[in-house]
């Protein structure tokens, strides 16, 4: 159940904090006091989309914040330790989601910073809330068959079942892109075969291209390039008085003087060492351009050679629309391929075509095992439903799910189709061609009241489900509702007072005006308080004695009933 919502900085609301209680809680409001804001956080909170517009000071951040008690929650405590969540209460859980005024959002669960998808995964898991506009949700065959897995308890075999199909889904594609590849390689095998022997006859090699070019300039430019050479290694070695020979020739005079004057101030065997290292480099120096001069020749008949291979790869790379010999090689490589597999298609084919048979085969064993789950829910929904609605005004309600086998798909092979009936005599038809709005909503309430029976949800929020229902049937509606607080805690917004006076609780929304803002307000109504705000919904005033004894009898009644 909810335990508290807490909310700052959104639209109307500066700062609110409610406590809400187990069983049956109402809240209520004039039009446009701000019930539809606090559903919107808490919508938000949940999960939903974020929009600054929603931000009431663009100087600091909006914050929703709730505490969750989660102590009978199916399944919560596996989820948070399947995602490293601590929990800080074993029986409470904390959600928080921020919108700063920049866009940004950031969620939390047990003040842990985390992704919005698990966010929504764990919220699920917590609360639902029903607005008019899921009525709506009810004419669509996947909400349909979601109500259906939901009271089936499909959830296990729903994932067996999808990974099956998304198998054989995988393995239809391999055999059918497979058959289409080999009859487009048959129809163009002896074109196929050409172009793969043209590429093999000229024994492509990774790289070869950047070393033909390089191969190419130096070969087109020899005669230039020995020049160069030859201007950098004469005056080092090659002329008489060479940069080389004169260093020699210093370097044993250096030699001499060291010799000859005993000077300590200079150390001259020092600086023959050094000269020589000069010496040394130089001739080094020269040694690798002479290896360079000596490679380079000018060679016309090689360079006609790699001309005519460059010719050759340049003219199959536009051919084939490509930029380089790797992309040949890699063409050439496919070529192959498709020519192995036209020799081996009819085993390629076989494999694989047995491969996606047994795959939907399996796929389709446990689409049978699911429908037949949905059978029985089906059957037994039906029944409850009818029950359950009839006195929501429906006193000739006929319901039946209606099951055919189509293709296998996402979800199974069932095609879907809530039929149903609300006067005698009339034939079933598609629950979206027959019922009217407020019939949609009693409809609704009554799966609702079936499925979170059976799912043991903790929390669930009607919003306005009783729109356009009044007297006896709005007490009723209100009354279903509060046997569904019995198991869980429901939350309802109304504007119908026999609705108001069943709850446990009673909350009241309004608006309060300061020096600068209008601010959404909530609190929580005493027993004399609830009766006047009922008797406001009755006549619009608190004074009216009328009205107020009318309100003093429907709390009375309500109180009883709940007792």
């Amino acid at each position: 159940m909810i335990k508290s919502l807490h909310i700052t900085n959104y639209a109307l609301i500066d700062d609110i904090e409610i406590d809400f209680s187990e069983g049956f809680n109402i809240i209520t409001g004039e039009t446009g006091a701000g019930k539809s804001i606090i559903l919107g956080a808490l919508t938000l909170l949940l999960g939903g989309r974020a929009d600054t517009k929603v931000i009431r000071c663009s100087d600091r951040k909006s914050v929703i914040e709730a505490v969750f008690c989660i102590r009978d929650t199916t399944g919560i405590k596996e989820l948070l330790l399947e995602n490293d969540l601590d929990s800080h209460n074993d029986d409470e859980l904390i959600l928080r989601r921020e919108l700063a005024p920049q866009g940004r959002t950031r969620a939390f669960i047990n003040d842990t910073p985390t992704k919005l998808p698990l966010l929504r995964r764990v919220a699920e898991r917590l609360v639902d809330i029903h607005s008019q506009h899921e009525n709506q949700l009810l004419t669509q065959a996947d909400y349909q068959l979601g109500i259906l897995d939901s009271l089936a308890t499909n959830d296990k075999i729903i994932i067996e079942y999808r990974k099956a199909y998304n198998t054989f889904r995988n393995a239809l594609k391999d055999f059918t892109d497979t058959r289409d590849l080999i009859l487009r390689s048959r129809d163009d095998a002896d074109f196929v075969q050409f172009q793969y022997e043209q590429l093999s006859k000229l024994s492509l090699e990774p790289g070869e291209q950047i070393s033909l070019e390089q191969e190419r300039e130096i070969l087109s430019n020899a005669d230039e390039l020995k020049n160069s050479l030859s201007l950098a290694l004469d005056p080092l070695v090659n002329l008489q008085d060479s940069a080389v020979s004169q260093l020699s020739a210093a370097i044993a005079a250096v030699r001499d003087l060291a010799d000859s004057l005993n000077d300590n101030s200079l150390d001259f065997n020092s600086l023959a060492d050094r000269l020589e290292t000069a010496r040394i480099d130089i001739s080094d120096v020269a040694y690798s351009l002479s290896q360079t001069d000596a490679s380079i020749a000018a060679d016309p008949e090689r360079l006609a050679e790699v001309e005519e291979r460059l010719g050759a790869l340049y003219s199959l790379e536009l051919k084939h629309h490509v930029s380089d010999v790797d992309a040949l090689i890699e063409l050439r490589d496919n070529l192959g391929k498709q020519l192995e597999a036209l020799e081996n298609a009819d085993m390629i084919m076989a494999k694989l075509e047995t491969a996606a048979k047994r795959a939907k085969k399996v796929a389709w064993n446990l689409a049978e095992k699911l429908s037949g789950t949905r059978m029985k829910a089906a059957a037994e929904f039906s029944e409850k439903l009818q029950e359950r609605a009839k006195p929501l005004g429906m006193p000739n309600l006929r319901f039946e799910v209606s099951l055919t086998r189509g293709k296998l798909g996402p979800d199974g092979f069932d095609q879907i189709q809530f039929l149903c009936a609300f006067n005698k005599n009339q034939a079933l038809m598609p629950v979206g061609d027959t019922a009217s709005g407020g019939e949609i909503s009693r409809l609704m309430l009554s799966i609702k009241s079936i499925v979170a029976e059976k799912m043991h949800l903790p929390a669930i929020i009607f919003d306005e489900v009783d729109t356009g229902v009044s007297g006896d049937i709005a007490v009723r509606m209100g009354a279903l509702m509060s046997e569904i607080s019995r198991y869980l805690q429901v939350i309802t917004i109304t504007h119908l007072p026999g609705v108001a006076a069943l709850g446990d609780s009673h909350y009241k929304v309004y608006k309060e005006d300061d020096d600068t803002y209008t601010n959404t307000r909530i609190k929580t109504l005493s027993i004399d308080e609830r009766a006047d705000e009922i008797a406001f919904m009755i006549s619009g005033s608190t004074s009216d004695e009328t009205a107020l004894a009318n309100a003093r009898t429907l709390l009375s009644k309500g109180l009883k009933y709940n007792n």
